[in-house]
């Protein structure tokens, strides 16, 4: 074939044997190292991120269950969807009402229809997976809640932003752990549902322009 030296024999030379050769080993030295850099230099900092989510262990160890084994870590997961449901959605009733601009009263929607389906959704995992729901807030989520009440006039949209955007941070990082790790049907598809809906809500509160980022994972 005309163009590719060394075809014209219908073989390589020695010296283009060679040739040939050091650049498929230096292709594949290449390829390697672009493999191996990610792993060293995000492998360590994903293994920390993921010893520093914690959550909540009943004791109840790893159960069988016909949709999969259910840990701990799943029964925790199922119960922070269901507490989240509890104090955002009145939160997100609050911003609809007491809203004095489109983009709050929008996130407000959004945190409304978004918890509807995630407690339809929860709701049903729980009763599928034999795992007792809570009926209450927690008594942080009822501080945060009473906050957002009590505050006034313009004092209103700021914390609402700022609280809620703080709580889905939070709990966004647990959402992709359960997700990678579950071996359980019911769960996963869950956490699938919840972490959409969690990005969105943080969508829409980060555009409400009340978010301070400078103090948000300050505390």
């Amino acid at each position: 074939m005309p163009g590719f030296p060394g075809t014209g024999s219908g073989r390589l030379t020695l010296s283009g044997r060679t040739i040939a050769t050091g650049l498929v080993v230096c292709a594949l030295i290449a390829t390697l190292a672009a493999l191996l850099l990610p792993v060293q230099l995000f492998g360590e900092s994903a293994a920390a991120a993921t010893t520093t989510l914690t959550y909540d262990d009943d004791g109840g160890g790893t159960v069988s269950t016909r949709y999969g084994p259910l840990t701990a870590m799943d029964r925790d997961f199922v119960r922070k969807v269901k507490l989240a449901g509890l104090w955002e959605m009145p939160a997100g009733r609050q911003a609809q009402d007491r809203g004095t601009t489109d983009a709050v009263r929008t996130a407000g929607r959004h945190l409304v229809a978004g918890h509807t389906e995630l407690n339809r959704l929860v709701d049903q995992a729980g009763q599928m997976l034999g795992i007792p729901l809570p009926n209450q807030p927690s008594p942080e989520q009822q501080s945060w809640l009473t906050q957002i009440t009590n505050a006034q006039g313009n004092d209103f949209a700021p914390l609402f932003a700022e609280l809620l955007r703080r709580s889905h941070g939070k709990v966004f990082g647990l959402i992709a752990l359960v997700r990678d790790q579950t071996r359980n049907t019911v769960v996963r598809a869950l956490a699938d549902r919840a972490n959409a809906t969690v990005l969105d809500h943080i969508t829409v509160l980060e555009k409400t322009g009340d978010v301070n980022f400078s103090t948000l994972h300050t505390y």
